[in-house]
């Protein structure tokens, strides 16, 4: 039996401690809005924050997460930046087909939440593991580049 941090909840998992994050995430805890795209931790569609950083749960074992927070896209939304970014992600039309869409969020709201100062550079960094087959690349950045002028940390 393994504990695990979910959202700001306390959840215990009956699971192999070598089941992939992604799977307990969305199998075991019912939480789809984390995505399965690659399998090997290269399009990002699966990504999550650990204790506020970005990860790909489709490759991280559930036990190696014991005592760390976990947030997944479910658990942004009473965030004011995470608020931010999701509108932004409207206002820009940025998702069409969206299957990459929590991925991105999760890696742009890592990139807002964790610096000081952002220009094109930071963004091209932080969005490079996030794969969109439908190519909203402009848009993301755009949206994210909205959101870092509105809360005062755009470089140009």
């Amino acid at each position: 039996m393994l504990t695990l941090n979910v959202n700001g909840t306390t959840h215990q998992v009956d699971v192999p401690g070598d089941m992939p994050l992604l799977w307990v995430i969305r199998d075991i805890l019912k939480l789809t809005g984390t995505k399965f795209g690659c399998g090997i931790a290269q399009c990002g569609a699966c990504t999550v924050h650990m204790d506020g950083k970005p990860v790909r749960s489709c490759v991280l074992p559930v036990q190696s997460v014991a005592g760390q927070e976990i947030t997944t896209i479910e658990g942004i939304s009473e965030k004011p930046l995470a608020r931010k970014v999701q509108c932004a992600w409207l206002d820009h039309e940025v998702a069409q087909c969206g299957y990459c869409q929590s991925g991105q969020i999760m890696s742009a709201l890592a990139l807002l939440n964790d610096q000081t100062s952002i220009n094109d550079h930071a963004i091209d960094l932080a969005m490079a593991g996030n794969l969109c087959r439908c190519a909203t690349y402009t848009r993301i950045r755009e949206a994210i580049k909205d959101v870092s002028e509105s809360v005062g940390v755009w470089q140009p």
